[in-house]
């Protein structure tokens, strides 16, 4: 008897895009809710889901939990390190984790408070599939199957665009030689998230790729269905709302909506929240007495808060801090405002600020990722820091969290693709945002200040980047789209649209629906009213710095590139690493050595780099006929003195050469550790150089034979 046989297994197999994608249930993790094992090309994805059969006691929200984790033997690897098992998760795993998270979030039965966990393990990866893809559709089949409230299924794509053709799920190859990396996920009716890295693509090429990305995964959806139709569990009951949520909403407005509609009409953030919480505690006063009214009491508040905000945008026009929809906040920018630092922003947009700082370093400062398709170096990095005190509060310290990490990545695709080349810039480019200040789009903050941070430093950036998030309101048929965000218009909109980019198009784009989806139509008014947005925070942007410092900041180490022959390279390192300790100890340099014989050398001091380069030089150059050397005198015999040049050269100057008139003894002319001037006369049969002192100015190193005018 088979394995197959022993259990009752359903299996979905279709057709998508060339690839064979397969849906299986049924064979492995059979206690969990849901379990789907997916894979795409030889790509394969463990994906389960699991909810709790009650929630805890008290709870006011959704605990969803979604984790993705790489497997090391996917990819036929060991882990390094001591203890040779996966451990934290990598910045993929946090990233994917997230990317599975947002557009199977909204649509959860708003009733459903269990905690649910949904845990996606790549298990093979065939190093052209990214295994991310294929996790969202497992996670989305998982949730469709297990019963659980999930108002699925979902879909989701890669879309890549080369030769100005959007491509459907290009491989990992492919992605190096595309324009646009963008990954769209929502239902059948609309998307729901939108993640991507451009290349200042229009907005209409972006808007074409997510509608491109929308229509290729509806075959995913049907695949999904026919799954489900095969083995899925029975749903589960939601419970209905309280018979007494529809009277405390009641009360809760006859006592609380005046004093909201007047709080949310104060302009600055503080002296609402004041307002806000003065209403609340109030409102609480009226619940004291009713246990009933007490429970639902946040849930209801929170539901009169964003009908009050919300009606009032759809009404009048006018948002919470008295501007229109299309207005972007006040904007204050203060570049080299850190004098020790490479390069710094301080970049303050209504009551969002961001501190960004630019540090350039070496190739030895680059990061080393050991990722499941093979290890790679990065040379650029972007860490977002979002304190507590940014938001008056106090809280926990301690290392970066799934949302720091996030938003530091969005910022990274959008300056990444205006940055320099390796070849034509060497540093190694570290840029820190720390939000000190945040009511809303902190991410888009830092993006503006990164760029500036960058050009400060003198990384030749061809143009600026900005960013602006977009919101959005929606009743009905009747819509909203809102530019430069509040937190509170965040918090209770429907919609948090991201955009990226130059004046000459889009770098980054990341979307996030809170209803079950959106239309082209509303994604084109945000598109256009984004773009009109961030033309003018970068017209702000070019007040503060017209473009890249001429050279890099004066605190910066200076990179000089050489190029030697690489059979050279090892005399260069020498014998241990010798003699490249010896040269950097000395002039005070780093020095990073390719196998290619690329040389690069940092220092912050011109005079130490060029003796570096001049003691590198002389290591690797082969003499030249004629041309005159410094030497030391290393061995005194009696036919003549043996110099060194050129770093471990070795060559004879005769006693005939070692002056006009042939001395009676060598050490009449020269002793063991003088410095000398040679010139190469030629070399013998068995390449030993000839070198002579007697047609050098030992004091000028002129050449006494050359020709003169």
């Amino acid at each position: 008897m088979t394995l197959m046989s022993m259990f009752k297994v359903s299996r979905k197999e279709i057709d998508w895009g060339g690839r064979k994608l397969v849906l299986e249930a049924g064979r492995i993790a059979r206690q969990a809710d849901g379990a789907v094992l997916v894979s795409l090309g030889e790509t394969t994805v463990l994906c389960t889901a699991v909810g709790d059969h009650a929630p805890r006691p008290g709870i006011d929200f959704f605990p969803l939990t979604v984790h993705y984790q790489e497997k090391t033997f996917a990819a036929g690897k060991i882990p390094g390190g001591f203890f040779k098992r996966e451990g934290r998760p990598t910045e993929k795993e946090t990233l994917v984790s997230r990317l599975i998270d947002r557009p199977i979030r909204p649509l959860f039965h708003k009733g459903y408070k269990n905690e649910t966990q949904v845990i996606c393990t790549v298990l093979c990866h065939d190093m052209e599939n990214d295994p991310d893809i294929v996790a969202m559709i497992g996670a989305s089949a998982a949730l469709t199957i297990s019963g659980l409230p999930f108002l699925g299924p979902i879909g989701a794509a890669r879309v890549g665009y080369i030769d100005g053709k959007p491509v459907l799920n290009p491989t990992l190859e492919q992605l190096k030689e595309s324009d646009l990396d963008l990954v769209v996920a929502g239902t059948k009716d609309g998307v729901l998230m939108v993640e991507s890295e451009a290349q200042e693509l229009s907005e209409d090429v972006m808007l074409d790729a997510v509608t491109f990305g929308h229509d290729s995964f509806q075959p995913v959806i049907d695949a999904i269905i026919d799954l489900a139709e095969m083995c899925a569990k029975e749903p589960r009951e939601v419970p209905a709302p309280p018979p007494e949520a529809e009277a405390v909403a009641t009360k809760l407005r006859e006592v609380a909506a005046e004093g909201l509609t007047a709080a949310y009409a104060k302009p600055d953030k503080q002296e609402r929240q004041a307002a806000v919480a003065a209403v609340k505690e109030q409102a609480l006063a009226a619940f004291a007495e009713d246990e009933a009214g007490l429970a639902l009491f946040g849930g209801a508040f929170k539901a009169l808060e964003a009908d009050i905000v919300r009606g009032a945008i759809l009404k009048t026009g006018q948002r919470i801090d008295g501007r229109d929809t299309k207005t972007v906040r006040p904007i204050e920018i203060d570049v080299s405002f850190l004098p020790r630092a490479h390069g710094s922003a301080l970049f303050t947009r209504g009551e969002t600020q961001a501190m960004v700082v630019a540090t350039l370093g070496t190739g030895q400062d680059e990061q080393i990722i050991d990722a499941l398709d093979g290890e790679y170096r990065e040379h650029f990095m972007l860490h977002y820091n979002f304190p507590p005190y940014s938001v008056g509060e106090t809280g926990r310290m301690g290392g970066a969290g799934r949302r720091e990490i996030g938003h530091g990545k969005l910022a990274w695709r959008a300056i990444r693709p205006l940055l320099p080349t390796k070849a034509d810039f060497p540093y190694t480019m570290r840029v820190v945002s720390e939000i000190t200040e945040s009511n809303g789009s902190s991410s888009m903050a830092t993006v503006c200040g990164s760029s500036l941070a960058l050009m400060d430093a003198g990384v030749p950036m061809p143009r600026s980047v900005a960013g602006i998030a977009m919101g959005l309101i929606k009743e009905g048929d009747e819509f909203a789209v809102l530019s430069d965000i509040l937190g509170d218009e965040d918090h209770l909109g429907d919609m948090d649209f991201k955009v990226a980019g130059t004046a000459e198009g889009v770098t980054a784009l990341q979307m996030d629906i809170k209803i079950t989806s959106i239309t082209k139509e509303i994604m084109e008014v945000a598109l256009r009213q984004a773009k009109d947005g961030r033309i003018h925070i970068l017209g702000e942007m070019g007040k503060a710095l017209t473009g890249a410092r001429e050279e890099v900041s004066g605190n910066a180490p200076r990179i000089t590139t050489i190029k030697v022959n690489p059979s050279k390279v090892r005399e260069v390192i020498g014998t241990g690493g010798k003699v490249i300790r010896e040269i950097t100890e000395t002039t005070q340099t780093k020095i990073d050595i390719e196998d290619d014989g690329t040389i690069k050398i940092a220092a912050t001091d011109a005079a130490n780099a060029q003796r570096a380069v001049d003691w590198i030089k002389g290591i690797a150059a082969d003499p030249e006929l004629g041309v005159v050397y410094t030497g030391k005198v290393v061995k005194v015999v009696e036919f003549g003195a043996f110099v060194n040049f050129l770093g471990s050269r070795d060559g004879l100057v005769h006693i005939s050469e070692l002056s006009k008139q042939r001395p009676q003894k060598v050490s009449d002319v020269v002793a063991q550790g003088d410095l000398v001037k040679v010139k190469v006369l030629g070399f013998d049969d068995r390449g030993k150089v000839k070198l002579t002192m007697k047609q050098v100015d030992q004091e000028t190193g002129e050449d006494l034979t050359a020709p003169t005018d």
